[in-house]
């Protein structure tokens, strides 16, 4: 644990290193995020007691759309986009869905339990910045 009143090194999301924000107020600097499932697994081991109240602060670049859908079920998420234009699809639990574009400085909130999935246009790429509550999650194929 850092000492009190000293600044932190420096946390590059541009390389992939994401912050934990857990119990007791605390914010946790994690491993670089390798892209493969086995780094949330390991996230799960490392901070899985914070349960519920737990979340993960990562942000990342998509020049393609997403191959899958993901829902969290314990807990809201956070999408703001920093860069360039996101189309984010929602399917709400009553199977009513939202598609909403977002740009620079827009967010929006996937409530516990609606599905989500994003595109981006052809030639482009966004950016986003993710506050989730990550315990339990689930995916599935688009």
């Amino acid at each position: 644990m850092r000492e009190h009143g000293v600044m932190s090194e420096i946390i590059d999301f541009g390389k992939s290193e994401f912050v934990h924000l857990g119990l007791g107020a605390t914010t946790v600097p994690q491993p670089p995020h390798t892209g493969d499932v086995s780094w949330y697994v390991d996230y799960g081991e490392r901070h899985g007691d914070d349960g519920n109240e737990g979340r993960l602060v990562s942000m990342h670049t998509f020049d393609t759309p997403w191959d899958t859908w993901e829902m969290h079920p314990t807990g809201s998420e956070l999408v703001l986009c920093v860069r360039g234009t996101l189309t984010l699809h929602q399917e709400h639990p009553d199977g009513s869905t939202t598609t909403v574009e977002l740009s620079d400085g827009q967010a929006v909130v996937n409530q516990p339990g609606v599905w989500h999935t994003a595109d981006v246009a052809d030639g482009a790429s966004a950016t986003a910045l993710f506050i989730t509550a990550g315990a339990g999650t689930e995916m599935r194929d688009r």
